[in-house]
C-alpha cells in the first residue's frame, strides 16, 4: 500500500462536522491496522508552554486564557474564537501551519501502511490535499446535539448553537470519496468503514 517512489503510507483523511462521529470511524480503523493521527491533538501539542505557538496564541488572545499553571485552557479559549470568525481565522493562522508540519513528519516517520488522520478542518486546512481518500461521517442534526449534551456535557442550547454555527455537512459530503452515514447502530458503522477499507485498499494495492 506505501508508495513504491516515496515509501509513503496510504493517507486515509477523515472528516466531518461536530459530533458526527469522526473519532467512532478513527478508532474502526484502528482495529482495521490503520496508525490514526488525531489533528486536534497534534495541535494541542503546538500550544504547550514554551513553544512558539503558545507565545503568539497568548499575545493574541490574553493571559486570561491561562489556567493558573500556565497552559492554554482551550476551555477559555474555544469561546473567544468558536462565534467569531475573525478571531478563529487569527487562531487558525498561528496554529495551522505547525500542526500540519507535525502530521506531516508522523506520516512520513510512520511505519504503516495506511495512516488515518482525523481533523475537524481537513478540507479547509488544505489538508486533505495530502490523503488519498477524503472520508466524511454524517448524522442527524439531532443526533449531534444529543450527543454534545450527553458525551461532552454542554447545555442543550450550547450544543445547538455549536452545530448550526458550523457550515452544512453537505459542503463536506460533495468532497468526499466516501461517506459514513453513523446516524444508526454501530456494527451498521462499523460495516460501511469495513467495506470502505476493503475498496481503498484494494484499489491501493
Amino acid at each position: 500500500m506505501r508508495d513504491e517512489t516515496t515509501g509513503r503510507p496510504l493517507v486515509i483523511g477523515i472528516t466531518g462536522n461536530i459530533a458526527t462521529g469522526k473519532s467512532t470511524v478513527a478508532t474502526m480503523l484502528a482495529a482495521l491496522g490503520a496508525e490514526v493521527i488525531d489533528a486536534d491533538e497534534v495541535a494541542h501539542q503546538t500550544m504547550r508552554p514554551g513553544t512558539e505557538v503558545y507565545t503568539r496564541v497568548v499575545d493574541t488572545f490574553g493571559s486570561q486564557i491561562l489556567t493558573p499553571g500556565g497552559a492554554i485552557d482551550r476551555g477559555e479559549l474555544g469561546p473567544m474564537v468558536f462565534g467569531d470568525p475573525e478571531a478563529l481565522e487569527r487562531l487558525e493562522a498561528i496554529v495551522h501551519p505547525p500542526t500540519l508540519e507535525r502530521i506531516d513528519r508522523r506520516i512520513a516517520c510512520s511505519c504503516a501502511d495506511i495512516v488515518a488522520v482525523e481533523a475537524i478542518k481537513l478540507l479547509e486546512s488544505g489538508m486533505s490535499d495530502e490523503c488519498d481518500s477524503v472520508w466524511v461521517t454524517t448524522c442527524r442534526r439531532e443526533q449531534q446535539v444529543e450527543r454534545l449534551v450527553s458525551q461532552r456535557g454542554l447545555r442543550e442550547d450550547e450544543a445547538r448553537y455549536r452545530v448550526d454555527a458550523q457550515g452544512p455537512h453537505y459542503d463536506k459530503v460533495a468532497r468526499a470519496d466516501v461517506v459514513i452515514d453513523n446516524s444508526g447502530p454501530l456494527w451498521v458503522t462499523r460495516a460501511q468503514v469495513e467495506a470502505a477499507w476493503e475498496r481503498v485498499v484494494g484499489e491501493a494495492g
